[in-house]
C-alpha cells in the first residue's frame, strides 16, 4: 500500500486521522494561500488542491490528504486572526451569531484525485464581554478564532451538519471519499 502523507501541521487534523486508524506521515504544505475564486466551496477546494498538488511533488508515490477551513459570516470570509484585539473583533462579530464553516478536502495520488467541501452551519451562544477577552487570546491559529472541540470553550450553541467539517475534516464524506483509494477510516468520536 503507498503511503499517505497529511499536507497539514494542524494539531486538529493530525489528532483526527489518528483517531480514525491512519498511519501517515506529516508534510505540511508551505503555499501562499491565494485563489482566484470567491465562491467559499470553491476557494477551500482549490485551497485544499494546491496544497495537496505542492506536497506530491516531493512525495511522488504516496497518498497526499490535504484540508482548508473557512468561516462564513453573512457572507464575509472570516480567516485566522491576526493578534488578540483581531480575535477579539472577529469573536464580537460571531457573538450569537447563526455562521457557516467550508472545509474543501483533496486526496491525491498519481492516478486519482478527490476534491470535494463540506459546509455545516453553526449557532454561536451569546456571550459576556469578559468571556470574549478570556476566547480571545486563546484560538490564535484558528479561522474564526474558536475551537468547537475545546470544552472550556464552551460558544458553540449547535451545530447543522457534520461536526467534524468545523473541527476541518469532514469525516463522513472523506470515509466515503477514500474508498477508491482503499483506505477505511474507523468509527468518528468526538474529540
Amino acid at each position: 500500500m503507498n503511503k499517505i502523507v497529511l499536507a497539514s501541521a494542524s494539531e486538529r487534523r493530525i489528532t483526527l486521522l489518528k483517531k480514525w486508524g491512519l498511519k501517515f506521515k506529516i508534510c505540511p504544505s508551505d503555499i501562499t494561500e491565494k485563489t482566484k475564486f470567491k465562491r467559499p466551496s470553491a476557494i477551500v477546494k482549490d485551497l485544499s488542491l494546491q496544497k495537496a498538488k505542492a506536497v506530491q511533488k516531493q512525495n511522488k508515490d504516496s497518498i497526499i490528504i490535504s484540508a482548508d477551513t473557512i468561516v462564513v459570516l453573512n457572507g464575509k470570509i472570516i480567516g485566522k486572526p491576526k493578534n488578540k484585539k483581531h480575535a477579539m473583533q472577529i469573536l464580537s462579530e460571531l457573538n450569537g451569531s447563526y455562521h457557516k464553516v467550508y472545509t474543501g478536502v483533496t486526496i491525491l495520488a498519481q492516478n486519482k484525485k478527490e476534491n470535494f467541501y463540506d459546509v455545516a452551519v453553526v449557532k454561536m451562544k451569546k456571550i459576556s464581554q469578559e468571556q470574549l477577552q478570556i476566547l480571545s487570546a486563546k484560538n490564535l491559529d484558528k479561522a474564526g478564532a474558536y475551537a468547537v472541540q475545546d470544552k472550556q470553550d464552551n460558544f458553540v450553541k449547535k451545530i447543522y451538519g457534520d461536526y467534524y467539517t468545523v473541527v476541518g475534516l469532514p469525516y463522513y464524506k472523506l470515509k466515503e471519499k477514500l474508498k477508491p483509494f482503499a483506505i477505511k477510516l474507523t468509527a468518528a468520536t468526538k474529540l
